[in-house]
């Protein structure tokens, strides 16, 4: 628990140096409270945009998802059906049917690829996936991130949409830190928030947002009271004159106003609208991701649960996992889509869907699965403002390589970026000091601006 005020006798003893040291140091699941507020306070005129980026950990099969092959080898096919699209002649799989009948409101790129061998681990491309740079598939697993993710840039570059709730939270469906979602040579003050609780369960709350015992709300909000209790912790203890900034004084905001833990609250939501997105943990996840960009957050990763553990790595069987996770996933994005579009935020909130590659088109005889497969895969965009309704490129008979406008993970970045004003030619000094582009890569696709 957060403690603020050890227990002293005066207003200005409550704030000794130890705890001045502990707002210096105030965060969130890795969150900075400092760091994240100066980013907003460089960010001032920037525009009102917010990302949801559903993070496919594992790697889903796109012959599962968004590009099934019902006229392909039952090995190749699989043992799922289709359903027939909003479009003439697009078919998804039997287990995406709600996106299915919204197919207006999405655009699904087909020819997503990237250059590992199809052995390649979840590390080398998930670091390619959330950063757009490459890593050697032998790098360590405890290694530092190389590169910021692409939450981590939002949040040091934008900052919040509005003061008083986090720039980046991560929706974690497994433990573990933040992995390659963090800030990098940006800092650790651009890591996201993490949640990693069931935003299902009956007693989910944000225990980080809860107030010490016996501190009251109204008491932390006397900003008179902080700034003059600040003010005297500087004439005592000069040598953290430097903490003790406004941006410290702000970072209680998080903690003391109502805005982060209001939008956290889903007792907010009716029934009828946490019944439409599933009651259940992928279903709450995605409302809980549209409450946080509605109530200012910038940046949202949600990674869905999969079948396999958690995760979406089906390498021991394809149709039980996907059976599991499928028809939660759909049912979910399905509500998260059209739930922007009806409050009219979709040209407000881009959502993008995808793994850090896809399973193999031929299904392992042995294990009945599908192994990692980065040659061809699938990614979904909904929202942003692009032309949605339709499928851009295409894969062969078989889904193992892309025949038509193929695309690496750096152009999904690149949409990203551009939808949220970023410039990706921007560059940052890395650990050596050397100018880094945010992508190196930044061609975009050109389908979803026309």
């Amino acid at each position: 628990m957060l403690d603020l005020y050890p227990k002293f006798k005066s207003p200005v003893d409550r704030i000794n140096r130890r705890a001045l040291l502990k707002v210096g140091s105030i965060s969130l699941g890795g969150l900075s409270l400092p760091s994240l507020l100066k980013a907003k306070e460089a960010s001032a005129t920037r525009r009102d945009t917010a990302v949801i980026f559903v993070h496919l950990a594992g790697g889903p099969s796109q012959l599962e998802t968004y590009d099934p092959k019902p006229n392909a080898p039952v090995e190749f096919r699989g043992p799922l059906g289709v359903v027939p699209t909003s479009s003439p002649g697009v078919h998804f799989s039997e287990l995406m049917v709600e996106q299915s009948r919204i197919f207006d409101k999405i655009a699904v790129v087909r020819s997503v690829h990237h250059n590992f061998d199809q052995s390649s681990n979840h590390r080398a491309a998930g670091h390619l996936l959330l950063t757009g740079y490459p890593i050697s598939p032998k790098s360590r697993a405890d290694e530092y991130p190389r590169n910021p993710g692409c939450g981590a840039l939002a949040s040091h570059i934008l900052g919040p949409n509005r003061a008083g709730v986090p720039p980046y939270v991560l929706m974690q469906n497994l433990p573990g830190d933040v992995g390659y979602s963090g800030g990098a040579y940006l800092g650790r003050g651009n890591d996201p928030l993490i949640i990693q609780d069931d935003p299902n369960a009956a007693d989910f709350k944000i225990h980080n947002l809860s107030m010490p015992r016996g501190l009251s709300f109204n008491r932390l909000s006397d900003r008179r009271h902080l700034l003059n209790a600040f003010e005297e912790s500087r004439r005592r203890w000069d040598v953290l004159a430097d903490e003790a900034d406004v941006f410290q004084q702000r970072a209680f905001e998080l903690i003391a106003g109502d805005e982060a833990r209001d939008a956290f609250d889903l007792s907010q939501e009716s029934n009828t609208t946490r019944d439409r997105y599933g009651r259940h943990r992928s279903g709450q996840s995605f409302l809980l991701a549209r409450r946080l960009v509605e109530a200012g957050v910038t940046f949202v990763e949600v990674m869905p649960r999969g079948g396999s553990g958690g995760g979406w790595d089906d390498h021991d069987g394809i149709e039980k996992p996907m059976r599991i996770a499928g028809p939660a996933y759909d049912q979910g994005m399905a509500a998260l889509i059209s739930d922007l579009c009806e409050r009219g935020l979709d040209r407000k909130v881009l959502v993008i869907a995808m793994g850090e590659f896809g399973r193999s088109p031929r299904i392992n005889p042995k294990r009945t699965g599908r192994d990692h497969w980065p040659a061809v895969y699938s990614a979904l965009f909904a929202g942003g403002g692009y032309t949605m309704g339709q499928i851009i490129g295409s894969s062969n008979a078989n889904a193992e390589i892309p025949i038509s406008s193929p695309y690496g993970p750096e152009n999904v970045l690149a949409m990203l970026y551009h939808h949220l004003g970023i410039d990706p030619s921007q560059t940052f000094p890395d650990f050596a000091g050397r100018p880094r582009y945010i992508l190196e890569e930044r061609g975009f696709i050109q389908e979803l601006m026309s």
